[in-house]
């Protein structure tokens, strides 16, 4: 009870700041709902969300945690702006032409910095929409407007130095369409030494967006900044007066209607030669994948064809004295394995989020989930997986019960724990780190608090409804076809290396693998990356692909390890068919340090934490696949041949 009391109460202090940090309790600005039809001179609201490093995308922070502008310039600071900087006209004042396109409607009412509802999802991958000052009006261009005038002090400049070195994006929405850019750029600096003498370093002060429309509907946007109009922030200890400022550019976008908005981000990502790539090494992998589960079952039938001919042909007293290989064990095959209660737990776990995996992926090839929505793929994996809990549960019982257990609640217990248990241990540390950076990828207490109320109104109920379930409802017999003896054979120490169990479980790993290998990729581009993953009808097929390589694998290994004699199949098999999982986490590395630009302590948490707990979910995903086609296999096996 105290350590459980200890992890709930630093559970709670890991989320308090972010409660103190911003008006958990001040009212949010509701958003502006995607796909209205706006009238001419509409407001249009621009909703500013974070900044951070390019190469690190789950370190970020929020917008104005940089010292931009949180109020617009009235009429009369951008008239005196224009003074300053525009062409005159003939009388000697601001040509009218440019003052009539720039000084539409400055109302100078609305403030930057004041935060957003948000989604569960939105909330999970770190954003932290809010407000800004950007005056938008639906179908009214503008040329230049001012956005503030200030002068930027020594540590002002200084925040914004190391963001630009730092490589740092920001990130804008308007209705549900994201945009992004630079906050600036530095040049002449040695790739090792960094900044030198006669390099610069160079703020974008001026945005111009570029907003299409159809159908009276917003479909695009875009943003870019003017080199033109950058400002040298090289000397971070004098005093700069900078002028931020942005145009507005509204154009007819007829041939992308609203419904199909969201592509055009996904055909940016992906550009079409990688398309065909990704099409042909998933058609390669399959057409391997296709040659090694027929080879195997052909070899697999043949030498289980002969074993049944030898075994049925031979009489009493010559089975006596040639009897060998597998049918030797049968009376200790069926010898329930150590530590039942972890064993059934897992299983039943693995089942649970192969079910909610398979839901997952049909939810986004339906549309049912919008897999462009941010965050929507994990909020919907939440919610699935509290859902899917009675099933896991189900199962683990069941089995638990065949294995003649008495402890079943016990069992409820760890099956509804053996997941979120290391979730919850990962979650504390990276929540950590992320409030010590000040960075949004800390959850805030109020999704904290909705994860935890799923866990324990949904999760956690469904998971003893499911256990009740199985104590009254399933079947509790195993019906082996075989007696287990009461003494259990000895095993035979001596095997060939290639026999090994650790030989067993490369094998196992590694052949599944190299089904996925291409596909991991692009999943983690998308990940740990700025690329949309669009492709789940690919990532469906793949998902399949792998549940049956692994569970072919692991038949195969398995009647080799019963041919030696070795009985003990439970765990190995179990373990065979989840080692996918540990080749998962192994090429995680090799994508950190080779095909990433990722890097620093937050980063590097987040990265390594949650990709352990992916690996983790796999290891029990494949784990149970295996093993329960191996169960399949060895009832059929032992129920094919006379056995006292």
């Amino acid at each position: 009870m105290a350590p459980t009391r200890f992890l709930s109460s630093l559970f709670l202090l890991s989320s308090l700041p972010s409660v103190i940090e911003g008006g958990f309790f001040k009212k949010k600005h509701r958003r502006q709902k995607a796909g209205m039809k706006h009238a001419e001179h509409d407001a249009i609201h621009l909703v500013v969300n974070k900044v951070g490093p390019f190469n690190n995308p789950t370190e970020t922070y929020r917008y104005y945690s940089l010292p931009f502008c949180h109020k617009h310039a009235d009429e009369d600071e951008h008239k005196a702006a224009l003074e300053e900087d525009m062409p005159l006209g003939n009388d000697g004042g601001v040509d009218d032409s440019i003052m009539s396109a720039t000084q539409r409607r400055i109302k100078a009412d609305r403030v930057g910095a004041e935060k957003h509802k948000m989604r569960l999802g939105e909330s999970i991958v770190g954003d932290r929409r809010e407000t800004s000052p950007y005056e938008l009006s639906f179908q009214d261009d503008v040329e230049w407007r001012l956005l503030c005038k200030t002068t930027l002090g020594t540590k002002e400049l200084m925040k914004f130095k190391e963001a630009i070195h730092n490589n740092y994006f920001f990130e804008m929405f308007i209705e549900d369409l994201p945009m992004w850019g630079y906050i600036g750029d530095f040049e002449d600096e040695d790739a090792i030494l960094g900044e030198m003498e006669g390099s610069h370093t160079f703020l974008f002060p001026h945005l111009h967006f570029k907003v299409g429309t159809n159908n009276a509907q917003v479909v695009s946007v875009t943003v870019t900044t003017e080199r033109d109009r950058r400002v040298d922030i090289t000397n971070v200890h004098k005093p700069t007066t900078v002028q931020f400022s942005y145009s507005v550019e509204w154009f007819e976008d007829h041939e992308l209607p609203w419904k199909m908005r969201m592509t055009r981000y996904a055909d940016s990502r992906f550009l079409p030669g990688s398309f065909e790539i990704h099409w042909l090494s998933i058609i390669n992998s399959f057409v391997l994948v296709l040659l090694l589960t027929a080879f195997l079952t052909i070899i697999l039938m043949r030498v289980l064809k002969n074993d049944f001919s030898r075994y049925m042909e031979l009489d009493d007293e010559a089975l006596e004295e040639e009897e060998s290989g597998w049918k030797l064990i049968h009376g200790d095959v069926f010898r329930f394995p150590e530590f039942p209660v972890f064993f059934c737990a897992s299983v039943g776990t693995g089942v649970q989020l192969i079910v909610a995996t398979f839901f997952l992926l049909g939810l986004a090839l339906t549309n049912l989930i919008s897999t462009t929505r941010r965050g929507s793929i994990l909020a919907g994996l939440v919610v699935l997986y509290c859902l899917t809990c009675s099933i896991g549960s189900f199962v683990s019982t069941r089995l638990y019960f065949q294995m003649n257990g008495k402890g079943w609640v016990r069992c409820v217990l760890f099956t509804a724990a053996l997941f979120p248990a290391p979730v919850a241990v990962v979650f504390l540390w990276v929540n950590t780190v992320a409030l010590a950076h000040g960075s949004t990828s800390a959850l805030p207490f109020s999704t904290i608090f909705t994860i935890a109320a799923l866990y324990a109104l949904i999760a956690f109920p469904l998971s003893v409804v499911g256990g009740i379930a199985a104590k009254n409802y399933a079947s509790h017999d195993f019906n082996a076809p075989t007696r287990t003896t009461k003494v259990a054979r000895e095993i035979p120490t001596e095997v060939p290396w290639y026999r090994s169990r650790f030989f067993q479980m490369v094998i196992s790993g590694f052949l599944p693998f190299s089904a996925i290998y291409i596909e991991l990729h692009y999943i983690f581009a998308s990940m740990w990356g700025h690329q949309i993953y669009t492709l789940f009808g690919i990532l469906f097929f793949a998902f399949i692909l792998l549940i049956i390589v692994t569970s072919f694998i692991s038949v195969a290994l398995l009647y080799f390890q019963l041919a030696r004699e070795d009985h003990r199949w439970w765990w190995s098999t179990f373990i065979n068919a989840g080692m996918t999982g540990l080749f998962i986490y192994a090429y995680s590395f090799f994508y950190y340090f080779h095909r990433s630009g990722m890097s620093g302590m937050l980063q590097s948490s987040f990265y390594f934490g949650y990709m352990s707990i992916v690996s983790f979910a796999f290891f029990l995903m494949l784990g149970s696949a295996g093993f329960h086609f191996s169960l399949l296999f060895v009832k059929h096996i032992y129920s094919r041949v006379k056995c006292d």
